[in-house]
């Protein structure tokens, strides 16, 4: 690997609500403080726990266009528009190193550009999708993602987004967070400090705050492709810390 200084941090963002992407709250607001310290990126590539296929997938296209996948929201946020260009050139790059398909249908979901568009908000550096590969094991996944390495020699800004404990059918916006969503949360931060990955990997290990945490999966697996990318000299950063909803974890972290 290219020394430190040479090398582009990776991170994860714990993404919530899409509303996030237009409110001016503490996670945006923290967001928007981590874009401002990070080196400018030759180009991003995002892992969103809203692209999932058969096999791994990167957008292909010059310009890919802003995906509005969820409902119920203000019209403001469906008129919000990310128009970031695309870059053929990393995707052949990700496809190289992960056997990945290209893709010209798809685009940037809400998993990407809510969070971009905090920390870059100019909307200038190109933005390539990974999916994560529902046929793999979470096993597999972090073995692939390990393959990515050599992009942040590369200048390439690895993004993971999602959320580390993600129980949409048990929110409550009025309620204080259940203690199995702390207490995961707060196992899942101690893990990570420890370098245990392969605790991670086998989440389902870890009990009944994990099975209430982990309804399903997708959310969850981001974070372990952002931490297969871990040198052993990169330190640990988080922010965004809290509960939102009393069942969403915010945690974000940053590597370098």
């Amino acid at each position: 690997m290219a020394e430190k200084k040479d090398r582009m941090p990776v991170i994860f963002v714990g993404h919530g609500s899409p509303m996030n992407g237009i409110e001016d709250n503490e996670f945006s607001r923290a967001w928007e403080k981590v874009g401002r310290e990070l080196p400018r990126p030759r180009a991003i590539l995002s892992i969103s726990a809203h692209w999932e296929t058969d096999g791994p997938m990167a957008t292909a296209m010059e310009r890919p266009k802003t995906i509005h996948d969820f409902y119920g929201f203000p019209h403001e946020l469906y008129a919000q528009q990310y128009p970031a260009p695309g870059s053929p050139e990393l995707a052949r790059e990700v496809a190289h190193l992960v056997q990945a398909r290209p893709d010209n249908g798809w685009g940037l979901d809400h998993g990407t550009w809510a969070v971009l568009k905090r920390m870059f908000p100019e909307a200038e550096v190109p933005v390539v999708q990974l999916s994560l590969d529902r046929q793999a094991t979470f096993g597999q996944q972090h073995t692939l993602a390990q393959k990515l390495a050599p992009l942040r020699e590369k200048g390439v800004l690895v993004l993971g987004s999602g959320n580390i404990v993600h129980n949409l059918m048990m929110a409550d916006p009025s309620a204080e967070a259940y203690d199995w969503a702390n207490a995961f949360d707060e196992k899942v931060k101690g893990l990570i400090l420890k370098g245990d990955h392969r605790a991670l990997i086998h989440y389902e290990r870890l009990g009944e705050a994990a099975r209430l945490s982990i309804p399903t999966n997708e959310h969850y697996l981001p974070m372990l492709y952002i931490l297969a990318l871990k040198q052993k000299d990169d330190s640990v950063r988080f922010f965004g810390e809290g509960i939102a909803l009393a069942s969403v974890s915010m945690r974000s972290f940053v590597l370098s």
